[in-house]
């Protein structure tokens, strides 16, 4: 099932109960989340969401990319349209 959100977008499979992750603001990339890591993603991200400052996560443990606190609050919000997904 295709995921569009504002800052991610993939692929869930529901078979295997994975998000195929394809997209992080406007970089590609080629991650799956499985529910413990998208678990801890979320709970990371609304424990810091008032930083003023934003974050910076990373891909591939070298590509750094910011993130305004908007920008946390919009991945908030497309990580919660996953979770139901999950099982």
């Amino acid at each position: 099932m295709k995921i569009d959100g504002i800052i991610i977008s993939g692929e869930f499979d529901e078979l295997n109960n994975e998000f195929y992750l394809q997209r992080v603001k406007y970089h590609n990339t080629a991650s799956i989340l499985k529910k413990t890591q998208w678990s801890y993603l979320y709970h990371y991200l609304k424990g810091h969401s008032d930083n003023k400052d934003g974050q910076i996560i990373t891909l591939y443990d070298q590509m750094l990319i910011p993130l305004s606190q908007e920008e946390i609050r919009q991945f908030i919000d497309d990580l919660e349209t996953l979770e139901p997904k999950y099982h």
